[in-house]
């Protein structure tokens, strides 16, 4: 079941890439951003009013149970920051694939932390995942988004990091609270911290891109807040491992690698397909070691 969930997940992620890329395009980032944490937070109503009338503030009601949503927030933020910038401005057959090598960061942190061990499938499956990294990274080259010169780039690596510490954090949360109680105050917490850097930004900046409201924006929201309540739901059942549904849910790169494809006509696509074959073949991997 976790790992239904996580290619549930997954599905919904690949959706909410597409909606971010088309709503981001010539758009103000953290007009979007704040819009985004507005409208999911307002998705998580039905969780938190009923726990503000009974008078809880916070998952469980305490001082240190708001401290970890709060962090739980600020690690995200920091994740979504960069990754907006670096996918407004990154091809989505590129910014896809540097996202996927968020379960390399986890794997680690995983071994180190929870003591998981993998088996000889999904280790073959992780190594997969290291070679589709390492391909995509010269593909991007030849588009002019080197390492050596594109800040685009390393604001991609920097939000893949936080994203995957984030995933350790949920881990850890898991063990403490509920997975709803989880996503709606970190949720509500973003929002608020969000509407605080959007005023900061505002008044240090005059001249700045308007914001342009647009359908999608909303449904960047809804698409994530479904693959959260999935994710979450998944990280909470007996036996899941972080390792394996951070991977899985890398499989979001599949659903905006065929819109970039067919949909916005980005270059090389040939090659990047065969990029994808690798990392298609590295998740079937850790499928099959997991059954």
């Amino acid at each position: 079941m976790w790992i239904l969930l996580a290619i549930i997940s997954a599905l919904s992620l690949g959706v909410y890439d597409i909606f971010k890329k088309l709503s981001l395009r010539g758009n103000n980032v953290p007009g979007v951003l704040f819009l985004n944490t507005l409208f999911c937070s307002l998705l998580m109503m039905p969780v938190l009013v009923p726990a503000m009338l009974d008078g809880q503030a916070g998952p469980d009601g305490t001082v240190l149970g708001n401290l970890h949503i709060l962090l739980k927030s600020a690690i995200v933020l920091s994740s979504w920051i960069l990754g907006y910038y670096s996918i407004k401005h990154l091809p989505l057959t590129i910014a896809g694939p540097i996202n996927a090598a968020r379960p390399v960061i986890v794997l680690v942190g995983a071994l180190l932390i929870f003591g998981e061990r993998l088996n000889a499938l999904q280790w073959a499956g992780v190594t997969l995942g290291f070679f589709s990294l390492f391909f995509i990274s010269r593909i991007g080259v030849s588009e002019g988004f080197s390492f050596r010169r594109s800040l685009w780039l390393w604001l991609a690596i920097g939000a893949t990091t936080m994203g995957a510490v984030s995933a350790l954090y949920d881990k850890y949360l898991m063990t403490l609270y509920e997975p709803l109680q989880v996503q709606a105050w970190y949720s509500l917490y973003q929002c608020l911290i969000m509407g605080i850097t959007v005023l900061i930004i505002n008044r240090a900046t005059p001249k700045r891109t308007p914001l342009v409201w647009r359908w999608g924006i909303l449904c960047i929201s809804i698409f994530l807040t479904a693959a959260d309540v999935a994710y979450f739901y998944a990280l909470s059942l007996p036996g899941s491992m972080i390792a394996v549904v951070s991977m899985l849910r890398r499989g979001a790169v599949i659903v905006s690698f065929i819109y970039g494809a067919f949909a916005l006509h980005e270059q090389h696509i040939r090659i990047k397909m065969l990029d994808l074959c690798v990392l298609l073949a590295g998740l079937s991997l850790l499928v099959l070691g997991s059954r």
